[in-house]
């Protein structure tokens, strides 16, 4: 759905349109199948179940000394913490703008991922670091309490991944949550192998090392979340738009001989928005051609919330002119 509406941009010529198009970001095929309307309930069963899990798996990581068991248990809880900031931010995204939040509070994801990201790897850190003071002095442990508990986990966690497996093809927070939670049995199922090996082999050192595994491998797989979000919380380009495609792409366009002052960036995880002058010499070529431009952007490129301004050269450089040193931008 496209909405065009007329507007003066720093003196630039009235006749100017501002074109905006809303959808679903494309599959692969091109063709857009919105995803579900919400997630609530699997949202609600997930928390609880990990919840349910958290507690269970800390009480006998801490009545056999277990560290592998607290370090999953302390990850599950990050799980736990993930998904409650994911179910929030996705509320607020279909919060409506208003006067104050004109884009409304679609940036809330993105916020969501970058928390969630920070608090994993200071929980992480910490457990980390009491695993090295552990080596030094290992302590015996249970390891058939460890398998049991471990494979509780597998189930758990298995389970929770399939609640948001419906959904991951069409929206990147709800696949992240999947791909996250599948991680996490994979986890749980390395516990259950040093268990195993616990009780064949007799090493107490093998619990700690397993924990430092546990946090090595969580750490890496967190570090991109982190870089990735803190890049679109200022406004970076997402990694999967190719910014000198789009601008060759626009530039290619019947009438354009320049594209100016383009910006591409995130609203939320799932919605990329871009602004660009266009600068066409023979003057404004009508909304259907805008109109043409903002589908052919989400389609190819998968940017839903386009505005796009044409203006004629000399305009432009008027536009970009640098104010006197002395001017004073009230008057």
């Amino acid at each position: 759905m496209a909405h065009r509406h007329p507007h003066d941009h720093d003196g630039l010529d009235q006749s100017q349109t501002r074109d905006h198009a809303h959808g679903q970001p494309p599959t692969h095929s091109g063709h857009h199948h919105p995803a579900p309307a919400n997630f609530n309930r699997a949202f609600a069963v997930g928390i609880a179940l990990n919840t349910g899990f958290v507690a269970l798996e800390a009480w006998y990581g801490w009545q056999i000394n277990s560290l592998a068991l607290l370090a999953d248990a302390a990850h599950n809880l990050s799980d736990v913490a993930g998904l409650l900031l994911a179910w929030m931010a996705a509320l607020a995204a279909r919060l409506r703008p208003d006067a104050r939040h004109t884009y409304g509070w679609q940036r809330a994801s993105i916020l969501a991922a970058f928390t969630n990201a920070v608090l994993l790897l200071v929980a992480m850190g910490s457990l980390g670091w009491e695993a090295f003071q552990r080596l030094g002095t290992p302590e015996a442990t249970q390891g058939w309490t460890i398998i049991t508990v471990a494979a509780i986990g597998i189930v758990v966690n298995t389970a929770t991944a399939l609640l948001f497996l419906r959904g991951g093809e069409h929206d990147l927070n709800v696949r992240g949550a999947f791909l996250h939670m599948a991680a996490d049995a994979m986890v749980s199922l390395g516990v259950v192998v040093g268990g195993a090996l616990y009780l064949w082999q007799g090493w107490a050192w093998l619990d700690p090392v397993m924990s430092l595994a546990i946090a090595v491998v969580i750490v890496f797989g967190t570090w991109g979340l982190l870089r990735q979000s803190l890049h679109l919380l200022f406004d970076g380009v997402p990694e999967h738009i190719d910014l000198p495609a789009v601008q060759a792409w626009l530039s290619a366009r019947p009438g354009v001989t320049q594209v100016d002052d383009l910006h591409v960036w995130a609203m939320s995880t799932t919605r990329v928005a871009l602004t660009a002058h266009l600068v066409m010499p023979q003057g404004h070529p009508g909304d259907d051609f805008l109109r043409e431009l903002s589908e052919g952007l989400r389609e190819r490129f998968g940017i839903t919330h386009v505005t796009l301004q044409t203006v004629t050269a000399p305009m432009l450089q008027h536009c970009h002119a640098p104010r006197p040193a002395h001017s004073d931008p009230h008057h």
